[in-house]
């Protein structure tokens, strides 16, 4: 049997979600070119008021020119990538990485000219680096890191004087070396940080697009269950008239008509269009999508459970009313309700051997859901992380991406719930949904 990892997502949902493994985020590697253009655009603005500043304002005497003909090599291709891909391209990881790239070349040139690492300016250095671990992907980020300690490590050997007035002074050795360590060591943490708190943004920003399709298809469903059960009752009565209307028809035409077997037959798809209607009126999940119809909470699990039943594993529901009398709390068939307690029972029913236990427990406060499978559980290092998107036992199978729990415990306490996951002894997997009974009685108003 598989690892059990109680984070495969339920079947109704599955084609609905990106499939983005984890980790690889379809946001990283295209990078809007026009962002790009309006860094550099800013750090031209801030690199020639600098050097101006510094040579006329200050008097310190500058290689001006060189200075000011790299500067101009930014404005260059700056109107030169615009040209050619236009203002409003996405650049791939590759084309972004080197644009990136020169911008560490161009601002290490000048740095040469300005002190190397006596310039204290040489903490810029950390930009480029800093946007390629927020948009790039790991490998592009990585060659640029490489990339910029070179650089540095050039800059703290080979340099031109450090603009001064006078003599410049002579930093020791011991400065400059510690100098180098700082941006070296700045370079990697800042990259390896924000490097995982982007692709952590990214993972849960898919997630919570997959969870709000997930939502979105439960509302539809929801309101195509309506609108069939809308429709059986409108078309109930003109398809009675064409009924009576058929039946004088054929009382009317004598018994060797060429035209009595036809209308016999309208007669007979009459009624069978009749029986189409009613049995459509009557489905359960016609009414189970009714966002509006209040049920006992008993009979929702049990309406959940017919959807996701599997050949050998036996569901059990167990209500247990309290001795105090409370009555059984009665729910909003919501789409996030359904959908969320759907999920949680599918992956119970998936992973279990023979059997799965729903216990319904409540009182005049709180009202508890516990699903208790007793397949493989849990895996324990995961048990902690459940709830996180894109965590699975299962990471080279597209078919499990580790949404479900995610979607189940982000609408689930959307509806006002508190989730909690444990393994159960011997063996199997025990989740608890637990409401306040406040809560429900407040959202079941809104739904009226």
């Amino acid at each position: 049997m598989a690892e059990r990892t109680g984070v495969e997502l339920a079947g109704a949902t599955a084609g609905a979600e990106p499939r983005t493994p984890a980790g690889k985020s379809g946001a990283a590697g295209q990078v809007q070119l026009r962002t790009l253009v309006l860094i550099r655009w800013l750090a031209v603005a801030g690199q020639a008021a600098s050097l101006l500043g510094v040579h006329y304002g200050l008097g310190y005497e500058l290689p001006i020119v060189p200075a000011l003909l790299v500067v101009a090599t930014s404005v260059l291709l700056n109107f030169a990538v615009v040209v050619w891909h236009g203002g409003n391209a996405r650049l791939g990881d590759r084309d972004a990485s080197l644009y990136l790239g020169f911008d560490i070349v161009q601002l290490s040139v000048l740095l040469y000219l300005t002190g190397g690492l006596n310039n204290p300016f040489e903490l810029l250095v950390l930009a480029p680096v800093t946007v390629s671990a927020t948009v790039l992907s790991r490998g592009s980020t990585v060659r640029l890191c490489l990339l910029a300690i070179a650089c540095v490590s050039g800059l703290a050997v080979w340099h031109m004087p450090l603009p001064w007035d006078g003599a410049p002074p002579a930093l020791p050795p011991t400065l400059i070396f510690a100098v180098w360590a700082a941006t070296v060591f700045a370079i990697v943490f800042i990259a390896a940080y924000v490097s995982k708190v982007a692709v952590e943004s990214r993972r849960m920003s898919d997630a919570l697009a997959a969870t709000q399709i997930a939502l979105a298809r439960e509302q539809r469903l929801s309101s195509l269950g309506t609108l069939a059960a809308a429709a059986a009752h409108e078309l109930g009565s003109p398809l009675a008239t064409i009924a009576v209307v058929a039946r004088e028809i054929a009382r009317d035409l004598p018994p060797d008509s060429p035209l009595a077997e036809d209308a016999e037959l309208l007669l007979t798809q009459t009624d069978r269009c009749r029986e189409i209607l009613t049995e459509l009126a009557r489905r359960p999940d016609a009414d189970d999508r009714d966002p509006f119809l209040d049920v006992p909470i008993t009979g929702l699990i049990q309406e959940i459970v017919a959807r996701h039943e599997r050949e050998g594993v036996a569901v059990t529901v167990r209500p247990h009313p309290p001795s105090d009398g409370a009555p059984e709390p009665v729910l909003s068939r919501r789409p996030e309700l359904v959908h969320g307690l759907g999920n949680l029972i599918a992956n119970a029913i998936q992973f279990a051997r023979r059997g799965v236990e729903i216990d319904l427990e409540w009182d005049e406060r709180e009202l508890r859901v516990t699903i208790l499978d007793d397949g493989p559980g849990f895996p324990p290092a995961l048990l902690g992380r459940l709830g996180e998107p894109y965590i699975s036992g299962r990471p080279d199978d597209e078919e499990h991406m580790g949404l479900g729990i995610f979607i189940a415990v982000n609408l689930l306490e959307r509806d006002g719930a508190r989730l909690s996951f444990a393994n159960a002894r011997p063996r199997g997997a025990r989740v608890a949904v637990v409401w306040r009974r406040a809560i429900l009685e407040e959202r079941r108003g809104r739904s009226a």
